[in-house]
């Protein structure tokens, strides 16, 4: 792994969704300086889209995706 024991810190939340059944959150924290390493700080070329957006049909796909869990992270 790329990253030292004190570089990545993740957070989890349980709790009962809308339905009844349990869901997790997870959420993780890096520091700047790892990403830094790895050319992903957002002061760093790489770290920028030089490219096209995805199809129409991939966004979609995510919206949809996102509509089949409330109450998710989506909707925070």
């Amino acid at each position: 792994m790329p990253f030292g024991a004190g570089e990545v810190r993740w957070d989890r939340m349980c709790a009962p969704g809308v339905d009844g059944h349990w869901r997790a959150w997870i959420t993780v924290h890096l520091d700047a300086g790892a990403l830094r390493r790895l050319g992903l700080h957002p002061d760093q070329p790489a770290s920028v889209v030089n490219g096209p957006s995805p199809p129409g049909w991939w966004h979609a796909a995510g919206e949809r995706y996102a509509r089949r869990f409330p109450g998710g992270p989506a909707q925070a």
